[in-house]
């Protein structure tokens, strides 16, 4: 990207009211059609500038699906309260919204194909996202990820 360019995404950011567009990971319920265990950090165009500067292609959110599942699904166990996190959490749809120098891209499974259109939708909404790539790759298949384990 060329300075020029990078300035010009970097107005384009600045000018955006309320929210900023956020980086993050969440998952999806086939059945009620909507995202549910959503984390999410706004992306400031000082990280923008900062991740360029360092040579760093990617900006995520810094926490893996396998973390946040447990820590939720031992937070519900301790409260007694009932709750979607349980059993392996590559079992159910998911996907990550992470800056790849130059724009938004939203990595996710073949799952995603047939919903692409109600997805873009709830992306949109959720990450308050401008514009945005959908990256197909198997790691977000169902079953596929880091490991098993709880």
């Amino acid at each position: 990207m060329t300075q020029a360019e990078r300035n010009s995404l970097m107005a384009d950011m600045k000018s955006y009211d309320e929210p900023m567009p956020s980086i993050g990971i969440f998952w999806y319920d086939p059945e009620e059609q909507r995202f549910f265990g959503v984390y999410k950090k706004e992306l400031t165009p000082k990280m923008v500038e900062e991740a360029a500067e360092k040579g760093l292609p990617f900006i995520n959110y810094p926490k893996l699906h396998r973390q946040i599942w447990k820590e939720q699904y031992f937070r519900a166990m301790a409260k007694h309260e009932p709750t979607k996190f349980v059993g392996d959490y590559t079992q159910i749809p998911r996907g990550r919204v992470s800056w790849n120098i130059d724009k938004f891209i939203v990595l996710v499974g073949s799952w995603a194909h047939d919903i692409e259109e109600h997805l873009t939708e709830l992306v949109e909404e959720e990450f308050a996202l401008p514009y945005f790539e959908f990256v197909y790759d198997s790691h977000w298949d169902l079953g596929h990820g880091w490991s098993g384990d709880l």
